[in-house]
């Protein structure tokens, strides 16, 4: 008689994650269908091949109910990803061992380029808010987390800091920014990196204009001097990318307790 492994019951294991996240990928993606089938490719190639929007789910970096700034949020597709989410956490389809879902999550996307914005529009509808617009000139709402995936390095070093102290302003309340990077630390995948940026944005229609980035260090000295408390990630998925998850948070200022009078 042969004796099998048994998982304990509740237990999860690695299979449970990977179907979790299939399902969640593929919920997340459907709606991209009624915006085209550029629009669903996209998607199923961006959620499914970049790490960054598994390991925000996993690791919780979006908590419920909180009110999301997404900051160069192209076609929405943080937003339908944080939907998925949390309707598969109401079926009870939610890995044990992952943190929280994004349970009500409230998603403001910002983004430039206008059609993104109308794909973002037809997939979604009024489950996030779109906004067409230059990050440099609109105001930031208030938001318990700001995202800001591969964005800043579009433009010019001066613009990224008026942009990051706007972004510490509408964070005032407390809460975190997750911004990744492209690091110039690592030189050569850096440029290769830029270039693939060039490329991509000449074809989506923005031109070819330079590009601007630094090094996580610099990054990271960046938000500190602004009140960020800063933690860097490897988060490039395959060779050869350079790419670098920050999590910057901020406390909340604590109020002053009221005079008493003697």
């Amino acid at each position: 008689m042969t004796s099998q492994a048994r998982t304990a019951p509740g237990a999860t294991t690695p299979d449970d994650g990977q179907r979790a996240w299939r399902a969640v990928l593929d919920a997340a993606t459907l709606p991209y269908r009624e915006a085209g089938r550029y629009a669903w490719r996209f998607a199923r190639g961006k959620l499914g091949g970049d790490p960054v929007f598994r390991h925000v789910l996993q690791q919780g970096l979006i908590a419920p109910h909180a009110h999301v700034l997404d900051i160069g949020c192209g076609q929405g597709l943080l937003a339908s990803l944080l939907r998925a989410a949390g309707q598969a956490a109401r079926h009870g389809r939610w890995p044990a061992d992952w943190a929280p879902a994004p349970l009500g999550a409230r998603v403001t996307g910002i983004e430039l380029m206008p059609h993104d914005v109308e794909r973002a529009r037809t997939a979604l509808g009024s489950s996030a808010r779109f906004i067409c617009g230059d990050m440099r000139a609109l105001d930031f709402p208030p938001a318990d987390t700001i995202v800001l995936f591969d964005a800043l390095h579009y433009i010019p070093p001066d613009d990224q800091e008026g942009v990051l102290a706007r972004v510490r302003q509408a964070l005032s309340g407390g809460g975190s920014l997750l911004l990744r990077v492209n690091d110039a630390g690592a030189r050569r995948r850096f440029a290769l990196g830029l270039w693939i940026d060039r490329v991509t944005m000449l074809l989506r229609g923005g031109g070819f204009a330079p590009l601007a980035g630094r090094s996580v260090e610099a990054w990271s000295a960046t938000l500190t001097r602004l009140g960020f408390d800063v933690h860097a990630y490897p988060m490039s998925g395959r060779p050869p990318f350079a790419n670098q998850l920050l999590v910057a948070r901020v406390q909340p200022v604590p109020a002053l307790a009221p005079e008493t009078g003697r």
